[in-house]
């Protein structure tokens, strides 16, 4: 399914940190998991800046680890800032779907 661009930018900072929250994991890993869970239209491009401004910002600590397959692969994981991050944008994300749904139900 294709997700429109503009909600995909709200969202994927919050997906990104409650995943590497969930498991450490390399970027293409990272890439994988979210077409498995329908974001099929994320790539690569869309996925490792978002995780370079992340580690940035504080949210993401990174470590590189050897690959039985090639080069070493850069893990990311969580930090406290980013645990913290993801709780305001998720509850933020629900009040916010909690308005829309409301405006919503008053069409029908």
């Amino acid at each position: 399914m294709e997700h429109d661009p503009q909600m995909l930018k709200g969202v994927l900072a919050p997906l990104l940190l409650l995943l590497l929250d969930r498991r450490t994991d390399y970027g293409y890993a990272v890439v994988t998991r979210l077409r498995e869970a329908g974001f099929d239209d994320l790539g690569e491009a869309t996925v490792y800046p978002a995780l370079t401004r992340l580690e940035k910002a504080g949210m993401l600590a990174s470590e590189l680890r050897p690959s039985a397959s090639g080069p070493a692969r850069k893990y990311y994981t969580t930090t406290p800032a980013g645990r913290a991050e993801y709780q305001r944008l998720l509850d933020s994300w629900r009040g916010l779907a909690a308005a829309v749904e409301v405006i919503v139900k008053e069409g029908k």
